[in-house]
């Protein structure tokens, strides 16, 4: 059977074929074979006695929910039609929202909103939690479910309520859906040597697309680096590590994961022909910062490669293998943990930074701004400044000849 390692939130895409069986041997097979009796019996009562006929088929899905729900907020059923719209968000397209989606406390929760879709003009912000889909309560609803309810044609309005933290009440917000494209890297020349790169989302193509950007950052003269990964909810595994290791020395440790079958405990090393290793690199993170993000944020922190400066980030770290299954449907399984190489689980804890720059409540509470210039937002970024101004220091420090001054882990 086929399988897919994934990492992330709403947005699950397929990354790693592994080999071998996604189950695990029972240490006690008959009690286990007991209870499936058990099941079997009230199936068969439901099937023969419960007041409206209900198709089989139907039954098993809700039992299979039903299991699923009780493990963690990141496993799930996906039914056919779910399995085949969860593929289409490998090439980065698709209608809805543009708004990443989990599970924490068991509350659907906004991880971020992608940068120029219709939930980013909104104003939705990280850690928003979604209470009401189109007046349905969202209480003890899957993220499929959820996904599902917020996908649509575009052109269409879904009406979502939002709880957010400082408000009394919950606020209601009408969004047009559109189709969503994203293209996960965009550039910025700052001047003075310094360039900014901000990774929207770990996609396919985004380790391609970063390296095109050094390439022409690294012609005009590039003397530092600001890479942004705020609001970057994740993506692929495969992209988190190769974007990680184009700023590590070959052979170095990136990322390793740890589960009960063996095939799930991998370590990804640096092997990046042209890896950018002499720079200074100051990384951006949030608390919509969440898995790959997170993976890249902890590998180059670890290695005192780049200094880490924001706020903490979401914390979620562990590994969803995507298991195709006979009928057309699939299971989404939480298999392993992932870890930094220094060994550190940032699941349930995400990344602290190095420097901890908050973003000012009126600043937050402010509507963004159609069409605003991108270069002047930065200019009025408290956290790009911040981090500009710690670029600096590592300039100074290496112009010196001194050691970075990137704290150590």
């Amino acid at each position: 059977m086929k399988k897919a390692l994934v990492i992330g939130s709403l947005l699950v895409v397929l990354t790693l074929s592994l080999g071998g069986s996604a189950a695990s041997k029972s240490a006690n097979g008959a009690a286990t074979y007991e209870q499936l009796r058990l099941f079997t019996e009230v199936l068969s009562i439901v099937q023969n006695q419960y007041v409206d006929e209900v198709p089989p088929r139907e039954l098993i899905y809700s039992a299979i929910k039903g299991t699923l729900r009780g493990l963690d907020p990141h496993s799930s059923f996906l039914d056919p039609d779910s399995y085949k719209e969860m593929q289409v968000e490998t090439s980065g397209s698709f209608g809805g929202l543009g708004i990443e989606i989990t599970l924490k406390d068991d509350i659907l929760t906004v991880v971020a909103p992608i940068e120029s879709t219709p939930a980013y003009r909104a104003g939705l912000h990280p850690g928003d939690r979604i209470v009401k889909i189109d007046g349905l309560v969202t209480k003890d609803m899957s993220l499929p479910d959820a996904v599902k309810r917020m996908r649509g044609k575009p052109g269409t309005k879904v009406t979502i309520s939002i709880v957010r933290e400082g408000w009394t009440e919950p606020k209601d917000f009408d969004i047009t859906r559109e189709q969503i494209r994203v293209h996960s890297v965009r550039t910025h020349d700052l001047g003075n040597g310094v360039a900014y790169l901000r990774l929207r989302q770990f996609q396919e193509q985004t380790p391609h697309d970063l390296e095109t950007a050094l390439d022409k950052f690294s012609k005009n003269g590039m003397k530092a680096l600001l890479l942004d990964l705020r609001n970057n909810p994740g993506g692929l595994l495969t992209a988190a590590v190769e974007v990680s290791e184009k700023f590590i020395d070959d052979g170095k440790l990136v990322v390793y994961t740890e589960g009960r079958v063996r095939n799930q405990n991998m370590r990804f090393s640096a092997h990046a022909k042209k890896p950018v290793t002499s720079i200074p690199i100051v990384v951006l993170v949030n608390q919509g910062s969440a898995s790959a993000s997170e993976i890249v944020a902890g590998a180059l922190q670890d290695w005192q490669r780049a200094k880490i400066v924001g706020t903490q980030t979401f914390g979620k770290g562990s590994v969803q293998t995507i298991i195709p299954l006979s009928d057309g449907s699939g299971l989404r399984l939480t298999t392993a943990k992932y870890f930094t190489p220094k060994g550190r689980s940032i699941h349930g804890k995400g990344i602290t930074p190095d420097v901890v720059v908050e973003i000012p409540k009126e600043e937050l509470k402010k509507d963004r701004i159609p069409g605003a210039d991108p270069l002047e937002e930065l200019k009025k970024d408290v956290q790009v400044q911040r981090a500009l101004e710690e670029l600096a220091t590592l300039r100074a420090a290496a112009e010196r000849g001194a050691p970075a001054p990137v704290a150590s882990r």
